[in-house]
C-alpha cells in the first residue's frame, strides 16, 4: 500500500490529509509546532488552523521530517518561501513528491518546482494546483484539481491511484510551468479584487479586473512556456474565480483590508496565516520588467503592498491609455 504524507500542517495540509483519510487509510501529517503534533494525535483536533473540523482518527502527526519523507507519495504544503529549507532536510532517496504551495521564491524568482529541484533532486515532482478553498475539501465537498506531472502518465499515474477520492478529483497534465503559474499570479489578482471590494467599486470592476488579471497570467506564463490552455483549466481560470470572489481567500481577505484604508505593514505584522500574494508580488513585478511583460494589476499590487496610496494606484490605472482589447497589453 502506498505510504502518504503531507508536510505542512496549515489549514491546506490538514485539509489535504482530512481528505486522503477519507477511506480510512493512514495519512502522516508533519507539523513544525510539537504542540500541534500533540493535539493532533491526542484530541484529533487543529485549533491553530482548521478548528472546525473533527479529524479522522487515521491521521498521524509527527515532528519528525524524515519519517515523512520517507513515504511513498509526499505532499508538500508548507508556505512557499520555506519549502526550500524544509526539503533540505529530507534523506536523499526516491519518492513522488507533489507541490500543493502556490508562490514564486522571493530572492531567487526560482518557480516551486525548481526550488524542489535543486533541493531534493533525486524526487520526482509533480504539482497540485486548483480550486481549492481549505475547509471545503476538509467536509469531503466535490473538488476539482491539475495534477501536472514532470514524470507523464506513469507518474500521474501512481499519484492519482493514491490521492483521488470519491470527492477529490485529479486532472491530469504534464505542463508543470502553467500549473504554477496559475497558482501563483492568480493570488496576485486576488489582491487587487479585494482592494476592489474594500473600495466598493462594484462587481463591474471586479469581472473587468479578472478578465484583465486573467491575460496578465496568460502572457506570463507563455513567457515562461506554459500552455495556454493549461492556464484557461482548473489551475489558471478556475482558481481565479473562486479566490477573487470570495473573503474565504486569505489574499482576497488581504486586499479588502488594503481597500478599506489598512495599512500593508499592520496587516502582515497581525496575520496568523499566509497571504502568498504578499510575497509573490514583489518578485513576480521583477521578472515581469525582466521579461519585458506588462503586468499593470500585479504592477499595481505591487506597489500597494509597498505603501503607496490606495487612491493614486486606482488612478493610475484608470488612466491606462486606452487600446484595443487582447493579451498583448
Amino acid at each position: 500500500m502506498t505510504k502518504l504524507a503531507v508536510v505542512g500542517a496549515g489549514a491546506w495540509g490538514t485539509a489535504l490529509a482530512q481528505m486522503l483519510a477519507s477511506d480510512g487509510g493512514d495519512v502522516l501529517l508533519w507539523a513544525l509546532e510539537p504542540e500541534l503534533v500533540g493535539e493532533i494525535n491526542a484530541r484529533h483536533t487543529n485549533s491553530l488552523y482548521l478548528r472546525s473540523v473533527a479529524l479522522a482518527p487515521s491521521i498521524r502527526a509527527t515532528g519528525d521530517i524524515a519519517e515523512a519523507a520517507a513515504c511513498d507519495v509526499v505532499l508538500m504544503v508548507t508556505p512557499a518561501q520555506h519549502m526550500g529549507r524544509v526539503l533540505a532536510g529530507f534523506p536523499r532517496q526516491p519518492r513522488d513528491l507533489v507541490l500543493c504551495n502556490k508562490g514564486i521564491e522571493a530572492g531567487s524568482g526560482r518557480l516551486m518546482s525548481e526550488v524542489a529541484a535543486d533541493a531534493a533532486p533525486e524526487s520526482e515532482v509533480g504539482v497540485l494546483s486548483g480550486p481549492t478553498f481549505a475547509h471545503e475539501v476538509a467536509a469531503g465537498l466535490p473538488t476539482a484539481v491539475t495534477l501536472a506531472c514532470g514524470g507523464g502518465e506513469a507518474q500521474w499515474e501512481r499519484i492519482s491511484d493514491a490521492i483521488a477520492r470519491p470527492a477529490f478529483r485529479p486532472y491530469y497534465s504534464d505542463d508543470v510551468v502553467g500549473a504554477e503559474v496559475g497558482g501563483a499570479v492568480k493570488n496576485v489578482l486576488a489582491i487587487a479584487c479585494g482592494v476592489v471590494e474594500g473600495l466598493a467599486l462594484g462587481q463591474n470592476a471586479r469581472a473587468a479586473l479578472i478578465a484583465r488579471g486573467y491575460a496578465e497570467m496568460q502572457r506570463f506564463g507563455e513567457a515562461l512556456g506554459a500552455r495556454r490552455e493549461t492556464l484557461s483549466g482548473l489551475c489558471g481560470l478556475g482558481d481565479l474565480v473562486l479566490t477573487c470572489s470570495s473573503t474565504s481567500s486569505r489574499n482576497f481577505s488581504l486586499g479588502k483590508a488594503l481597500g478599506e484604508g489598512r495599512s500593508p505593514d499592520e496587516l502582515m505584522r497581525n496575520r496568523s496565516t499566509v497571504a502568498e500574494g504578499a510575497h509573490t508580488a514583489p518578485v513576480l513585478a521583477a521578472r515581469a520588467a525582466e521579461l519585458g511583460i506588462a503586468m499593470p494589476i500585479c504592477e499595481a499590487v505591487n506597489s500597494l503592498l509597498a505603501g503607496a496610496p490606495v487612491a493614486d494606484v486606482v488612478g493610475e490605472l484608470l488612466a491606462r491609455p486606452l487600446r484595443a482589447e487582447g493579451l498583448e497589453d
